[in-house]
């Protein structure tokens, strides 16, 4: 299994995960000339894509969804709720409707040789999810847009051996920023996004020795930067109640504009 990312953040999201025969998008929330740049960096079309997995319906995750569609005719798959949401988004344009697949949290479906677990998370959304695929050997799990987590979201990602998790901002960076009010309480509310701090707890109740790689995303420009994200998870690992110190991984940030390595287990 692979994944790569050739965006992340609160500016547009675009992943890409798969193995040798199949490939799926998570999310479409950059132009499609991006999305094609960043696929050809690993000898890989729009076109070869066996699906688009979408997490919700905000303009950073959906953004690039209507070109995208009517170029490549490619499967959409999200909840009711989020399909919903993008047909009345007026800014994509006319979507096919036979395009679109309606998938349910907690029923796995099949695209080739992925099986794909779609992950309840608690956003300021209509129905959003995550995801968790597995071609059967290995497992690859994409959470951001996570206001918070609890046992449920710890035991649909464990034994995961890629994970792209969410790293939004660092809490004293978002409390004196130049954020309003209202909006600091949403991103650090329970509907919002993963501080460092949390994604760093998360990843200490979930780590393993068969861990390959963790990416974290989705970072947020005016409220974190990437050594800070990464400080502060490694921080959370090695100060937590596990076995592990967080130099034992090879933890890396997912970039807003650059695509990401390829990270394979």
């Amino acid at each position: 299994m692979e994944l790569f990312s050739i965006a992340s953040g609160s500016s547009g999201n675009c992943i890409c995960v798969g193995n040798d025969r199949n490939h799926v998008m998570i999310d479409v929330g950059i132009p499609k000339k991006r999305v094609e740049e960043g696929m050809q960096k690993f000898d890989l079309l729009a076109s070869d894509m066996d699906g688009i997995l979408i997490t919700h319906e905000h303009s950073d995750h959906i953004a690039g969804l209507g070109v995208i569609s009517r170029k490549y005719a490619l499967p959409i798959y999200a909840t009711r709720g989020t399909i919903e949401a993008i047909k009345k988004s007026k800014s994509l344009g006319q979507i096919d409707p036979s395009l679109f697949h309606v998938i349910c949290p907690d029923v796995d479906f099949t695209i080739g040789e992925l099986t794909i677990h779609p992950i309840r998370i608690r956003h300021d959304a209509r129905d959003p999810v995550a995801y968790a695929l597995t071609d059967g050997k290995k497992k690859v799990s994409v959470l951001t847009d996570l206001g918070c987590y609890d046992d449920y979201i710890i035991e649909n990602i464990k034994g995961s051996h890629l994970m792209l998790l969410e790293a939004n901002h660092d809490l004293n960076m978002l409390r004196v920023g130049p954020y309003p009010y209202y909006l600091k309480q949403r991103i650090s509310g329970e509907y919002g996004h993963l501080s460092n701090e949390s994604s760093g707890k998360l990843l200490s109740d979930v780590l393993h020795d068969d861990v390959s790689h963790v990416l974290l995303g989705h970072l947020s420009k005016e409220n974190n930067y990437e050594d800070l994200a990464y400080e502060t998870v490694n921080m959370e690992i090695t100060m937590g109640d596990n076995p592990y110190r967080g130099s034992d991984f090879p933890i890396t940030v997912a970039s807003r504009t650059e695509v990401s390595e390829r990270l394979v287990c």
